[in-house]
């Protein structure tokens, strides 16, 4: 988790966050998270969770030393709005159950052309094709590194 956002997360998770179904969740809501080794990074649950729903071309970047405002991206692609939407709805639940995470924020659940769900220092972005192609998020952070996923 990066070093400065610590503090302001603290702050936006005692705040109300909307998932899913419009549904809201409290910190308290969030039960104890499943005990993880200190070796899996919290991208990596978002990546098992949109590989789950089918996601595909999925893309990790690690930004670190190059933004401030994250560490790391996680690109993928849903075929249509309800697949899009499950698989926000999934990267959610798993954050939430896997690592105690809840969003700060998330934008275009609704529309479902483009998904993004900001965790501080993870950033979620889940793309319909034509979305995908036209932000080209790879080109523009093309200085970051992409990271590789570990077999499942």
């Amino acid at each position: 988790m990066g070093r400065c956002l610590e503090r302001h997360r603290r702050t936006e998770r005692a705040a109300y966050s909307t998932i899913r179904t419009g549904a809201l969740l409290k910190t308290g809501d969030v039960k104890e998270p499943r005990k993880r080794s200190a070796e899996t990074p919290t991208w990596l649950f978002a990546v098992r969770a949109a590989e789950s729903k089918k996601a595909t071309d999925i893309k990790v970047l690690d930004l670190t030393g190059i933004t401030s405002f994250a560490d790391f991206f996680v690109i993928c692609t849903g075929a249509n709005q309800r697949q899009i939407q499950a698989i926000a709805d999934e990267v959610g639940l798993e954050l939430k159950n896997q690592a105690g995470e809840l969003p700060i924020s998330i934008e275009g659940y609704n529309q479902a052309e483009w998904v993004l769900a900001d965790y501080g220092d993870l950033l979620i972005h889940i793309f319909s094709p034509k979305a995908r192609e036209y932000y080209s998020l790879e080109r523009l952070w093309r200085s970051a590194k992409t990271l590789e996923i570990p077999a499942a």
